[in-house]
């Protein structure tokens, strides 16, 4: 009999990766799934330490790998606490890591072949995003490409938000039943701050999604009572 299939997510603790934590479990079942968290010099701990909670809380195993290398050779606001988060017109905020997601999915890529895991899972997204040009399709493609040659394995890179607003997030959340939970626990916030600063680009995505999806749930539901 035939070892059952698994998956590897690619987990920060935020909104995009915890939807992706659930979509997988929900796809490849309790057991079979597991995080991949990195350390990358990110300016708080906040973000490692809600993955590291919403990991043990779903009894999912997480490996945590080290690439705070990177704060050596780039310098952004993400790496550094005493910058003012910002963005010029035309240009990706300066909270973008280069390289970021070609390192995350490379050292993925690593760990899940050891581990004999071909499926991996990214939230990253290019239809309601702050501009990264590492959360394109044709990249995650591209990279998909490039893995399998490099290691003469075929991986199966899914972003399964890619073409979803944050809106679309929330509902997919609402459909795999995490809905309270993904707006409860996670952590999307540049700052650092629990339950979210509500002014840096993350914040706004956030809640300006979250706010479209309540509208249009609520409006359903009401049009549902009506009707019944």
């Amino acid at each position: 009999m035939s070892s059952p299939q698994k998956a590897a997510v690619i987990f920060s603790g935020g909104q995009d990766s915890t939807t992706c934590l659930f979509l997988a479990l929900h796809e490849f079942g309790p057991g079979n799934v597991e995080a991949i968290t990195f350390q990358y010099g990110q300016r708080h701990a906040i973000e490692l330490d809600k993955a590291r909670w919403i990991a043990e809380d779903l009894g999912v195993k997480q490996t945590l790998i080290d690439t705070s290398v990177i704060k050596a050779i780039t310098h952004n606001a993400l790496l550094d606490e005493s910058a003012t988060i910002s963005q010029e017109d035309g240009q990706p905020p300066n909270t973008f890591v280069d390289g970021r997601n070609a390192l995350f999915l490379l050292y993925a890529a690593i760990h899940a072949k050891a581990q004999g895991i071909r499926t991996l899972y990214t939230g990253v997204c290019e239809t309601d995003f702050s501009g990264y040009p590492d959360c394109r399709d044709v990249f995650v493609k591209s990279m998909n490409v490039t893995l399998n040659l490099a290691m003469d394995y075929t991986f199966d890179i899914r972003t399964p938000l890619m073409w979803l607003t944050k809106k679309d997030t929330w509902a997919l959340a609402d459909r795999l039943g995490a809905f309270d939970y993904i707006r409860q626990h996670t952590h999307t916030c540049y700052l650092g701050v629990e339950g979210g600063c509500g002014q840096c680009p993350s914040c706004v995505l956030r809640e300006r999604g979250l706010h479209e999806y309540l509208t249009e749930r609520d409006a359903a539901q009401t049009k549902e009572q009506r009707h019944a």
